[in-house]
């Protein structure tokens, strides 16, 4: 599965919208936005701010893993 894949999957889960999802993680709207289109990565701040946000919302293991796989 594909980072931006990923990103789409946690924030439809969450039931969050871009923006929403970027004010839970501290970034950008357009960041968020571009990670979903292909068109960036998520640094590793970022990153890490994905991973503890899914673990404090008891998404599933394999996101969790998926996002600490990718380089």
């Amino acid at each position: 599965m594909e980072i931006n894949e990923i990103i789409k999957k946690i924030r439809l889960e969450l039931c969050l919208s871009q923006e929403a999802l970027a004010r839970e993680i501290h970034v950008g709207f357009t960041s968020v936005n571009r990670w979903e289109n292909n068109r960036a990565k998520p640094n590793q701040i970022a990153r890490y701010a994905l991973i503890e946000l899914c673990k404090n919302k008891n998404l599933s293991k394999d996101l969790i893993t998926a996002l600490e796989s990718i380089s």
